[in-house]
């Protein structure tokens, strides 16, 4: 199996070496390093972007998250920012706040996230859900009792192996149930799905 590719983009050199040195350790490639989005990074051969929390990686990440495969994860140093909800928005699979991280969080995001789960902390969540209650963006009412129950899991933060082994189901049959649910909420992340479900009463 393939080693995980990672790119990453910080303001500050120190702290991006830090980063590379705690994923290096986990065998895990680093394809590149930014500052604020410069050089412009180079995603072809990338499986997960890691970047700073600013209105202009925003924009970027925004772009990114429509029209690229490569996955993100977002570092802010403040989980109530405005802007970590439209990340999520945007197709962003995972926020860790600054202040939580250590290389055991940043190493089991990576993971999760390449894997194809979602992060959001609990630090973050109450504001994604907040935000989500403030929009009127509709969910589809098509959602059936899988379905349903596979989203009250994902609120609870199972990822793909819990669940499964929860509803007995298998991984295969628990990622297929997660798509045809993004599909129908027209969300891009499992975060996104629980934030608008939760709004609108649906679990």
């Amino acid at each position: 199996m393939r080693q995980s590719r990672v790119w990453i983009d910080d303001a500050h050199a120190i702290f991006r070496r830090g980063l590379a040195a705690c994923l290096l350790s986990a065998d895990v490639v680093i394809s590149g390093q930014s500052a604020l989005m410069q050089p412009v990074p180079c995603l072809s051969d990338v499986d997960l972007m890691i970047f700073e929390v600013t209105p202009s990686s925003l924009r970027q990440v925004s772009r990114m998250g429509t029209n690229s495969p490569v996955r993100l994860l977002a570092l802010t140093h403040d989980p109530r920012d405005p802007m970590v909800c439209q990340l999520l928005e945007s197709g962003v699979h995972a926020v860790l706040p600054h202040g939580d991280l250590t290389c055991e969080t940043l190493l089991g995001a990576v993971r999760a996230v390449v894997s194809g789960n979602a992060v959001v902390p609990a630090s973050v969540l109450p504001r994604v859900l907040a935000h989500a209650r403030a929009t009127g963006t509709q969910t589809s009412g098509s959602l059936n009792d899988r379905e349903r129950e596979v989203l009250k899991w994902l609120a609870e933060g199972s990822d793909t192996r819990e669940i499964a082994s929860g509803l007995c189901f298998s991984e295969r049959t628990v990622k297929n149930v997660v798509h045809d649910i993004l599909m129908k909420m027209n969300c891009r992340t499992r975060a996104h799905a629980v934030a608008l479900a939760t709004r609108s009463g649906v679990i």
